[in-house]
């Protein structure tokens, strides 16, 4: 835990930076994914405020993209942080309308 002000956290992480293809910002060339975002609206919640943004760009490394273009984020390797500590993510839990989800027909050979 150290301040950007006193020390240049990207070089002492080995972490390089790109211009974004379509916002003025830098992307971290070692990240698999980057989101391109514009904000739209700040709302303060009280001790914290709720940033919405209109996506503008995606750059994904395409060896996380299976043959048909697919997202494979499960081959991402990633992480988050809450409340001082590190998860490993990536375990599927469900899907989206699994509960509704048409059942395939099995094809029947006359």
């Amino acid at each position: 835990c150290v301040s950007g002000a006193r020390e240049d956290k990207l070089a002492k992480c080995k972490l390089t930076v790109s211009k974004a293809q379509k916002i003025s910002a830098p992307i971290l060339d070692q990240s698999p994914i980057n989101i391109e975002c514009v904000l739209q609206q700040i709302i303060p919640l009280g001790t914290h405020d709720m940033f919405l943004a209109e996506v503008v760009g995606v750059n994904v490394d395409e060896s996380l993209l299976d043959k048909n273009g697919r997202l494979q984020l499960e081959k991402a390797d990633l992480i988050t942080y809450a409340h001082g500590q590190y998860f490993e993510l990536g375990k599927i839990l469900g899907k989206f309308g699994f509960s509704v989800q048409k059942k395939k027909r099995k094809v029947s050979k006359k």
